[in-house]
C-alpha cells in the first residue's frame, strides 16, 4: 500500500547548490522533514552537475519521508547556455541577443524528449526552435 501524501512541492535548484537558507529551507521546514537529509541527497544526485539548474518535484509523506525527482533542466536556461547570453532579449522582434547552431538545437531537443510532449526528434527541434525565437536568439542553419 503506497504511502499518505501530505505535499509536493517544486523548485529549481543549481545542481550541488541546495542548502537550508531560501528558498529551499522555509519550504520544506513547514512540512516538517530533515533539511539536510534532502540538501545531502540532492546534492549527492547532482554534485557532477553544478553548472545546470534542476528543476526538482519534492513528494513528502504523512510519516516526514520524502522522495523528490529531478527534471532536465529548463530549456530557456539551456539555450541561454549554449547561446553564451545572461538573459534573453527585452525586444525580441528587433533586437536579437545570440545565435545557437542546429547542432545545438537537435542537443538539446535530445536531452529535453523525455519532458516534450513529443517523441519525434523533429517536432521537438521545432519546440526549442519556438523557445529561442521567443527569447530574441536567432538559430543558424
Amino acid at each position: 500500500m503506497p504511502k499518505p501524501i501530505k505535499a509536493k512541492i517544486k523548485l529549481q535548484i543549481m545542481g550541488g547548490g541546495a542548502s537550508p537558507a531560501p528558498p529551499i529551507g522555509p519550504s520544506l521546514a513547514q512540512h516538517g522533514i530533515n533539511i539536510q537529509d534532502f540538501c545531502n541527497r540532492f546534492n549527492e544526485a547532482t554534485k557532477d552537475k553544478r553548472d545546470q539548474l534542476f528543476p526538482v518535484e519534492i513528494t513528502i509523506y504523512e510519516d516526514r519521508s520524502f522522495d523528490f525527482i529531478l527534471k532536465t533542466p529548463p530549456t530557456s536556461f539551456l539555450l541561454k547556455k549554449a547561446a553564451g547570453i545572461e538573459k534573453g532579449s527585452s525586444d525580441v522582434l528587433r533586437k536579437k541577443v545570440g545565435k545557437v547552431t542546429e547542432s545545438q538545437i537537435e542537443e538539446i531537443a535530445k536531452m529535453k524528449l523525455n519532458d516534450l510532449n513529443t517523441n519525434d526528434l523533429e517536432k521537438a527541434k521545432k519546440i526549442i526552435k519556438g523557445t529561442a525565437r521567443s527569447m530574441g536568439i536567432e538559430t543558424e542553419g
